[in-house]
């Protein structure tokens, strides 16, 4: 376990008004995403079945939570996101092109391998979907998007400095978006780690948007691991914006155009997951009977914690911790909720 404590760190705002904000932010933001992207908000799982294939994979080897229902058959697993979920909503509700939804997503993802400033084992996401045309599948079209959520994340920046007078020591967010692919991070520094990749680019470019996640780079390597059945690995990204308190990069998106038949078909054999064509969700998918989508996950907590000037995501957040960070945050007056 790491915690990292800047130097002469004092939290901005009282417990208090910490509370107070995080809600009040939450619901500013989500104002800000839904008129932004055209989304309403629907109400979402907790958990879902484990014999649907609706859960999310992440990246294969994360153990989802598990456990039985009395009075119901089957196992119930708490999910780790909701991206098959909102493309099944989206054509249950009927959702039109240029629509879509967005819902609050808590997951537990047990295996989490580090905890520090900004890994818990406790996921809070804002979940969002939205319908698109064929014509929609292409890059102009993801950067448009990335280019919304991040005006809506300085738009909400904005307010809460207005309203919080102490944020105004908050770094504002910049929304000049640079947009590089995951090979070209890799040609640049190819002695690097992705991770280091990723430091190394953003605090020059406070606000980057990587794409390409998931698919093998000329190193024969991914960027990052993406599970084969809901992102386009050459349609998707993150989003990054520089932490200039903790001096690293902060993802808050995981998003991107969703796969079509094509592309599932493709991905579901290079990821060597050709076992899945047969379970429900997939036979849908790969028959062509669910919508074409874009979407992606933000992170509440990460969001709060950039906007807020916090320097743990366990003051934003209410988690487990080991008795080392828990000694070490209260040594130096970091309030763990």
């Amino acid at each position: 376990m790491s915690v990292y404590i800047p130097e002469n760190y004092n939290s901005l705002l009282s417990i208090y008004d910490t509370q107070k904000s995080i809600g009040l932010l939450h619901r500013i933001f989500e104002d800000n995403l839904a008129a932004n992207l055209n989304l309403n908000r629907v109400s979402a799982p907790l958990f879902v079945r484990k014999d649907s294939g609706i859960n999310d994979n992440l990246n294969g080897y994360e153990r989802p939570v598990e456990f039985e229902i009395l009075h119901a058959d089957g196992t119930a697993q708490i999910v780790h996101s909701l991206a098959k979920w909102k493309r099944l909503a989206l054509k249950r509700y009927n959702f039109f092109p240029g629509k879509g939804l967005y819902t609050d997503m808590n997951a537990v993802r047990r295996d989490e391998e580090i905890l520090d400033n900004l890994h818990s084992v406790y996921v809070d996401q804002w979940d969002w979907e939205k319908v698109i045309l064929p014509s929609d599948r292409n890059l102009d079209y993801l950067k448009s998007t990335v280019m919304d959520i991040v005006q809506a994340l300085s738009d909400t920046q904005k307010t809460m400095k207005s309203i919080y007078p102490a944020l105004n020591r908050v770094p504002d967010i910049s929304t000049e978006v640079s947009f590089i692919t995951s090979q070209e991070l890799e040609d640049m520094y190819p002695d690097l780690t992705p991770k280091e990749r990723e430091h190394e680019y953003v605090k020059d470019h406070a606000t980057t948007f990587i794409i390409g996640i998931g698919g093998k780079l000329a190193s024969g390597k991914p960027h990052d691991g993406r599970a084969p059945d809901y992102d386009d690995w050459d349609l998707n990204g993150d989003i990054i914006v520089w932490d200039s308190l903790l001096d690293c990069p902060l993802e808050l998106s995981s998003m991107g155009i969703r796969v079509d038949p094509e592309a599932l078909d493709r991905q579901l054999s290079l990821a060597g997951c050709d076992d899945r064509r047969e379970l429900p969700y997939h036979q849908m998918l790969l028959n062509g009977e669910l919508p074409l989508t874009i979407g992606g996950g933000i992170g509440q907590s990460r969001v709060s914690m950039l906007l807020l000037g916090k320097a743990h995501i366990g003051e934003v957040q209410a988690s487990i911790w080991d008795k080392e960070t828990q000694d070490e945050c209260r040594e130096h007056n970091i309030m763990l909720l």
